[in-house]
């Protein structure tokens, strides 16, 4: 097994597509735009811009796209961090309706730049399967209706079609998302690297952007060997942008994932799993996992606030996926490695203009292969056109993380959620196996042929019982005693009488 540090290789380094080396910038640079950040939504926004005709340039403090961008499990799903419900009540209806079909767009912009330039290595494949761990299918159909509603391309899958596809008995009833994919994220963000150099980006790796003076028209950046002006700059950066914006990086809370690929499993793998699209559950503990080269597994999870030993939550998720798929066993993992992301406190991506010619793209939250191309279309047309669509997200303004003190209770609930759904799931299952249960012995009982009504029984001739004759009474006159008690009654008086005759001659 390989672990990996935080901006070590990984499998996707094992699989890459060539990287070109990009210079480190050596000169004061005059342009448009400042892209501060080599990550998908910098590469988007560079991009974009340099494709309506304005100069730009990205700073990148080490190498393109080795962080979070480089790092994630490939999922390019719609939406967002934050549930529907809860957009819902705080910007209403029609506003999450506006906010969920950017999000499409999103997943659009992703896939029309792979098929429209024949990226290679990027291996979309299609589908997402969302599954539920507990009975609850009112909460699954609420769930489909409330998707439909926002115009979302999704089917229920109830838990025979979902166990016939994904193979575990843990499984119930799921939502398929049928235009969402997953992707080889590293060989995606390097083909738009080559896209945006094409656009006239200029690519300046391993030059961290030392300091900043946001003031006056035109803006004026720090790096180690050179200085850049520029009109407008744009933080596309994450938990990484540190000194560089404090103001910026105290709205998000570094929250690390820890992913592993296991070694080739052949045939068995194909037995048990046969549905090829991108799988979550609603595991928090172990929540994302997909095939990759051809018979791998690759599955993330294990939520932390804090970076930890890489080699102990291999241990964990491949334990996690034995007990959901019993028959793989304990999987051997080949790699696993770890990804720090920002997430803010209402779990919605930072989008839009901070200051004057002073522009921000973080905080995706895991939901970033969506939200960081929609992101780079937002602010690109924000810059050159004067569009503002990007106004869209100012109710999800900058807000204070926490700090440690944040960094800990957002841990303590994570922990707490997981415990109270693991309740959730074992009741669930433990209702299935009494369901299952009442239906063998129905099944046996059927079986065991009909119980015949008593009346239906044939008739039995049974021996004639022997007759018995009755006593017969002699009738007694009436005022007369029976026969032999007047005979006792004149027997006892004359006793008494002896008695009383011989009292009276002992007393003389």
């Amino acid at each position: 097994m390989t672990e990996t540090e935080p901006t070590a290789a990984t499998w996707y380094e094992a699989t890459r597509i060539p990287r070109p080396d990009q210079a480190r910038l050596g000169f004061d640079l005059d342009i448009d735009v400042c892209v501060i950040g080599g990550g998908l939504a910098g590469l988007t926004v560079a991009r974009e811009v340099a494709r309506r005709g304005w100069s730009v340039a990205i700073l990148e403090g080490g190498r393109i796209a080795e962080a979070a961008s480089g790092r994630n499990t490939g999922f390019v799903l719609p939406g967002f961090s934050e549930s529907i419900d809860n957009m819902v009540e705080r910007i209403g209806v029609d506003h999450t309706k506006q906010l969920w079909a950017l999000s499409e767009q999103g997943v659009d912009y992703v896939r029309r730049t792979i098929a429209d330039n024949d990226l290679p290595g990027v291996d979309p494949v299609a589908g997402w399967l969302h599954v539920d761990q507990t009975d609850n299918v009112k909460a699954v159909r609420a769930q489909v209706e409330r998707l439909r509603w926002l115009g979302a391309d999704v089917e229920m899958w109830p838990t025979e079609r979902v166990r016939a596809e994904v193979g575990s008995a843990r499984y119930f009833n799921a939502v398929h998302f049928r235009n969402a994919f997953h992707i080889h994220p590293l060989n995606y963000a390097l083909g738009l690297a080559g896209l945006a150099a094409k656009a006239g980006v200029r690519i300046f790796e391993e030059t961290p952007a030392l300091s900043i003076d946001p003031a006056g028209v035109r803006k004026r950046i720090v790096t180690p060997n050179g200085r850049v002006r520029a009109s407008h700059v744009v933080f596309a950066g994450n938990v990484q942008l540190g000194n560089l914006m404090p103001t910026l990086a105290a709205t998000l809370l570094p929250v690390t994932t820890y992913v592993m690929v296991t070694e080739p499993l052949g045939d068995k793998l194909d037995a048990v799993i046969k549905y090829r699209g991108a799988i979550s559950d609603t595991d928090r503990a172990d929540n994302h996992y997909r095939i990759v080269g051809g018979d791998r597994l690759m599955v993330s999870g294990r939520v932390r606030v804090w970076q930890a030993d890489a080699r102990r939550f291999g241990t964990a998720l491949s334990a996690d996926m034995a007990r959901k798929f019993p028959e793989l066993g304990r999987v051997a993992v080949a790699d696993i490695w770890s990804g720090t992301l920002g997430r803010t406190i209402h779990r919605m991506p930072q989008i839009g203009q901070m200051a004057d010619g002073v522009w921000v793209a973080s905080g995706f939250g895991g939901h970033g292969l969506n939200t960081t191309a929609m992101a780079g279309e937002l602010i690109a047309r924000g810059l050159v056109e004067n569009d503002d669509t990007w106004r869209l997200f100012a109710p999800y303004e900058l807000v204070w993380a926490g700090g440690r003190i944040g960094a800990t209770v957002a841990q303590g609930l994570y922990w707490w959620r997981s415990a109270a759904e693991g309740v959730e799931r074992t009741l669930s299952r433990l209702r299935e196996r009494r369901r299952l249960a009442k239906e063998a012995r129905r099944a046996a009982a059927a079986a065991a042929g009909p119980v015949v009504p008593p009346e239906r029984l044939a008739a039995v001739t049974l021996a004639a019982a022997p007759v018995v004759a009755e006593p017969v009474l002699a009738e007694t006159p009436v005022g007369e005693p029976p026969a032999g008690q007047g005979e006792r009654r004149r027997n006892r008086g004359k006793r008494r009488k002896g008695k009383a005759g011989a009292t009276e001659t002992g007393s003389a």
